[in-house]
């Protein structure tokens, strides 16, 4: 369906559907060492080549025996510290003095705490009877030899990281980053630092992209501001078509008559939808580019992402809508975003006919969750989207939501904050 024509307001559960339809993920892969390997995503499972812990050991400092003995004194024949095992056996009323770690001796059953002893330089003396396997760790009772510790698909975090370590592993095999290339438009566009002129304004969506982007594993090209003019825009679409996965752009995507990008992008390749029944975020573009004039019979390029040029609706937009496109095209395999049910404290204003998703202040008091608007809702005010802590998220179909309503309420993740 041609995008100019295309009628209505698309809802949001379709854009996401569509756009996750449409994508087809990355799967060349390269190997990292593990050091470079955070937020990455695995290539292949990951199997434990040893068992953790690789040898049963001592969960306290205290004395190794046989629970058998713990009724008589015992002969302290040793000493066994982590890393520096104890090479005798326990004979019958024989123990070791055994550290944290070490290796439990041969012919032990129990570590016994050592304040739960009476010792001499020789003996000691159990206070109370133990129990065989008493503050042992046993190999393999956290990590078998051979088992599954992560699947494919899996984004590595800081603890998974030394869970591998853990095993040994220094090296690991992840998809590749996807390039993104990054754009904004606007002749009112200034960069930070310089000044401004009558009617101008600082850019700051494509900052607020870049430091967004930086949570995905991505390798980022910054096109820069570019001008209102049809040429720049096509030579920037150009550079960006020849290199990347991904175009992400912000503005030109409504019907101003400075608007250019919509009309270029007709010549590169297919948009597949323009209007997101979605506020804030109405105008937003999804598609596929090609390396060439569409005309010319060329393999397609890269996604493009067209959002819209308010700031609050930009990063919106691109949290909602572009980070689980770019989380599904890394092969990650992505879990639905946490929602909660919570107490409206204040009035919230909504007209019915898009998903609204205002920015709200989240509490939790007394088994309770209790949200309030975190104040103007409009799609330039950028401050609200900083002291609020979730989204209130409200459907399509519903109108004004009364103080003490229930509402649904989705926490920001790491990916927006």
């Amino acid at each position: 369906m041609d995008c100019n024509t295309q009628p209505g307001l698309l809802p949001v559960e379709d854009a996401l559907a569509r756009i996750h339809t449409a994508l087809i993920p990355l799967v060349e892969s390269e190997p990292v060492i593990l050091a470079d390997a955070l937020d990455r995503i695995l290539a292949l499972p990951v199997e434990s080549a040893v068992a953790v812990p690789p040898y049963d050991n001592s969960a306290m400092d205290g004395y190794a025996l046989r629970a058998s003995d713990s009724h008589q004194p015992l002969r302290i024949i040793g000493h066994a510290l982590a890393g520096h095992p104890f090479h005798g056996a326990l004979n019958p009323g024989d123990c070791v003095r055994i550290m944290t770690g070490a290796v439990i001796p041969n012919g032990a059953d129990t570590v016994v705490m050592q304040e739960n002893v009476q010792a001499s330089d020789a003996h000691i003396q159990l206070q109370a009877p133990v129990t065989p396997g008493e503050n042992i760790r046993y190999a393999g009772e956290d990590i078998a030899t051979g088992s599954i510790l992560f699947a494919k698909g899996h984004r590595l975090t800081a603890l998974d990281i030394g869970l591998l370590a853990s095993v040994g592993c220094a090296e690991i095999r992840v998809i590749r980053k996807l390039r993104v290339a990054l754009l904004t438009t606007g002749d009112e566009l200034r960069k930070a630092g310089e000044p401004l002129a009558p009617g101008c304004l600082y850019d700051s969506n494509r900052p607020l992209l870049k430091a967004l982007l930086t949570r995905l594993p991505v390798e980022l090209l910054d096109l820069g501001i570019i001008p209102d003019q049809p040429e720049a825009l096509r030579h920037a679409f150009q550079e960006a078509i020849a290199w990347a996965d991904v175009i992400i752009s912000t503005g030109g995507v409504s019907v101003g008559d400075a608007d250019y990008t919509r009309n270029i992008l007709g010549e590169y390749g297919t948009i597949a939808l323009w209007k997101i029944a979605m506020k804030p975020g109405k105008p937003f573009a999804f598609g596929q580019l090609h390396q060439q004039h569409r005309y010319q019979q060329q393999d397609c390029g890269g996604w493009f992402f067209g959002l819209p040029g308010n700031p609050v609706s930009t990063a919106v937009t691109f949290h909602q809508l572009v980070v689980p496109a770019l989380r599904h095209l890394c092969g990650e395999q992505v879990s639905p975003s946490l929602s909660l049910t919570a107490i409206a404290e204040t009035p919230l204003k909504k007209q019915p006919g898009r998903m609204d998703f205002q920015r709200g202040i989240l509490r939790f008091e007394q088994g309770q969750y209790y949200v309030r608007s975190a104040g103007l809702q409009s799609s330039g005010v950028l401050s609200t989207m900083i002291n609020a802590n979730c989204y209130i998220r409200l459907s399509l179909e519903q109108g004004a939501i009364a103080a003490g309503s229930e509402v649904e309420v989705v926490p920001f993740d790491g990916f927006i904050r």
